[in-house]
């Protein structure tokens, strides 16, 4: 590797300490409350996954976008709290399918532009789609999500474009 490459890969980061030291100590703290093991064996695997997930971070350059994350913060509770609405209702109707084999599977893939501007808007949104049972995000392309949706009911209810409105709000100032 020349001298180029390696300043180029290590341009990516661009962090200041406080910022990574504010992720470490985010991380270290979820992990201790998540886990809830205690010993030191544990303790010490769980701050070297910590400290890696850090350097994967700068390396990713994820330190250069950390401010437009912060401005999702105050909105993200909300968020969260309609998606595991959206969940729930998704989890049932994929059990009924289930429970039902008469009920129609009509599996279809969908591409929606994406209200998000953002990378990250955009993450979050095919995240989420993903995690609502019966549709997986295939693809996330220049504005462009792909999702396979189980039902077409699905795939109709994802077209009426709540979940995109709703990622798009995140990015609002």
């Amino acid at each position: 590797m020349n001298n180029n490459q390696t300043t180029l890969v290590f341009q990516t980061g661009k962090a200041r300490p406080s910022s990574v030291i504010l992720l470490f100590v985010i991380l270290s703290i979820s992990w201790l409350l998540w886990s809830g093991l205690y010993k030191p064996l544990l303790i010490s695997l769980g701050i070297f996954s910590c400290l890696l997930s850090v350097y994967l971070a700068y390396r990713m350059g994820f330190f250069k976008h950390h401010k437009a994350l912060l401005r999702l913060m105050p909105r993200l509770p909300g968020y969260w709290m309609w998606l595991l609405k959206e969940i729930v209702v998704s989890s049932i109707d994929v059990a009924k399918l289930i429970l039902n084999p008469s009920l129609p599977i009509s599996p279809k893939v969908v591409k929606l532009k994406a209200l998000p501007k953002t990378d990250v808007g955009q993450v979050i949104l095919g995240n989420s789609i993903t995690l609502s049972p019966g549709t997986v995000t295939l693809d996330v392309y220049e504005g462009e999500i792909t999702v396979h949706c189980i039902t077409s009911e699905g795939a109709k209810e994802l077209e009426k474009g709540e979940a995109n409105r709703r990622a798009a709000a995140l990015e609002r100032r």
